[in-house]
């Protein structure tokens, strides 16, 4: 880390910046003359520590290991961020677009950091293995989504999530609810035992290994049966990470509608936010989208245990052991979920943001509000938005429209959520789609803090990812056996299949 801050600092990595670079100025050069000289400050510290140190059971040098090995994930993210992915890039970029897709490979592919990310921890396990100092590292790197999730929680507000809120509650109703009847009903067909059933049905249908933990000892799940439902789970969240983000970009899915439908049909929390910054790796709107349908997945797992509890009982008539479901609910309930409600509440009061911002951002459409003149809508420009006036058929729509052209700038809040409407539909051409985007950038302004706030919520998904791939072995994905594998599968590839198409119907102009 310490050699990455020298040689950018005097000079010496210029050239390796401007090949990656690709013709434009380097994205990363303020990360890479600050990040890794502070974080290789404490990996020096540590790494003494630990040459010197004894390394007993309980002592400050054994605990302190997973400093240690999250300094070994960093390291990795820090390489594949600015390094690997940005060569990737280069080359896809000199193998010109595919076809008249207008994107290039690495696009099409979704082979941006996050993805390689976890592709280079998946090596490393697989094929070097995780050093021994390194290992507590690993297992600490889950921290650093969930922190994430927590901190997302304090860019959302109640008035900015109305539409996606309520959407959200339908859809995971409808599919959380459907996917374990489904498991259970071809469970009870197959003749798999009821304890197995029952856990698989809460992995594939809530949220993955959390769900399945917490619904074990509900329905006297053996270790067996709950090894089978986690390789399940972690044999098709894998493929869907990299899948979906492909799909996605085929489709030329807006944010919006493959967040929604990431956090429908991905199964666990580390799994959708794979995805979602796989498919944005350069931004978090499509993040907190899919975090929001992720969450509202997981606030009805207490509902899902109680169901599964009285089904179990039903099933079992002569089960013997007793078992407090409220206890087990709130023992099992993941805290990270109420830290982001927390976080949401707070925000909601307007504690963590401008007045009236939307995702950081406020809105300004005066000189002293931090609008540009330069930015005012020239005449061809003009023109084409003119030629596309009469593709809105929705009233109020076409009003806030014609004000923008009369005034060459959006006027209001009101008139913005219109513009972003109107993105998101795909109404209007290309053309006008982007001097739509342009136009309402030009009046959404971040605060500098919220900026900030936000890339280093994005750095710590890319570590916790990195350290995910390092716990996907090839071992645990062989656990699912053969017929919980088959039943997931199928159940999996339902819920992805027709969230996709209630996607594509109905969530285009929700935001």
């Amino acid at each position: 880390m310490l050699a990455i801050w020298y040689f950018t600092s005097n000079g010496l990595l210029a050239p390796v910046l401007e090949h990656l670079g690709a013709g434009k100025d380097y994205r990363y050069t303020s990360e890479l003359k600050a990040i890794p000289l502070y974080f290789g400050i404490v990996a020096t510290v540590l790494g003494v520590w630990h040459w010197l140190g004894q390394h007993k059971e309980g002592g400050f040098d054994f605990y302190s290991s997973s400093i240690a090995g999250g300094m070994f994930i960093l390291l990795i993210t820090m390489l594949v961020r600015w390094f690997i992915a940005p060569e990737i890039a280069v080359l896809s970029i000199g193998l010109g677009e595919v076809g008249d897709t207008g994107k290039h490979i690495h696009e099409l592919l979704g082979l941006n950091y996050v993805v390689l990310g976890i592709v280079a921890g998946i090596i490393i396990v697989n094929v070097f293995k995780v050093p021994v100092w390194a290992k507590n590292g690993v297992r600490l790197s889950r921290l650093g989504l969930k922190t994430g999730v927590i901190l997302l929680g304090a860019l959302y507000s109640a008035a900015e999530l109305k539409n996606l809120g309520g959407l959200s509650i339908i859809m995971i109703g409808f599919f959380v609810l459907g996917s374990v009847g489904i498991v259970l009903w071809i469970g009870a067909r197959r003749n798999i035992p009821n304890s197995m059933g029952g856990v698989l049905s809460a992995g594939m249908g809530v949220c993955g290994v959390s769900a399945t933990v917490a619904v074990a000892p509900v329905v006297q799940a053996k270790p067996v049966e709950i090894a089978y439902t986690i390789g399940t789970i972690l044999i098709w969240g894998v493929a869907c990470m990299f899948l979906f983000p492909i799909i996605g970009n085929l489709l030329n899915m807006s944010y919006v509608q493959f967040g929604a439908w990431a956090g429908t049909g991905i199964l666990n929390s580390a799994q959708v936010a794979g995805a979602a910054l796989a498919y944005q790796p350069d931004g978090i709107e499509t993040l907190m989208v899919a975090e929001i349908f992720n969450i509202t997945r997981v606030l009805i797992l207490p509902i899902i245990v109680l169901w599964l509890a009285m089904w179990y009982v039903k099933r079992e008539g002569n089960a013997t052991t007793q078992v407090n479901v409220g206890h087990v609910v709130l023992a099992k309930f993941p805290v990270f979920v109420l830290g982001f409600i927390l976080m949401f509440a707070l925000s909601t009061t307007g504690v963590f943001a401008p007045a009236n911002h939307y995702q950081g951002k406020y809105f300004g459409n005066t000189v002293e509000q931090g609008f540009k003149l330069e930015n005012l809508l020239q005449a061809e420009q003009i023109a084409i938005l003119k030629a596309d006036a009469n593709k809105i058929q929705n009233a109020d729509y076409r009003e806030a429209y014609n004000r923008l052209i009369k005034n060459n700038k959006i006027m209001s809040i009101a008139d913005d959520t219109v513009v972003r409407g109107l993105i998101n539909a795909k109404t209007l051409s290309p053309d006008a789609n982007k001097i739509l985007a342009s136009a309402h950038q030009s009046v959404r302004h971040t605060a500098k803090k919220i900026d900030n706030f936000r890339q280093w919520i994005t750095w710590l998904f890319a570590f916790g990812l990195v350290g995910l791939g390092m716990q996907i072995t090839v071992g645990s994905m062989k656990q699912a056996g053969g017929e919980p594998a088959i039943i997931g599968g199928v159940v999996g590839f339902i819920k992805a299949a027709l969230s996709l198409v209630v996607v594509m119907l109905l969530v285009s102009e929700t935001v």
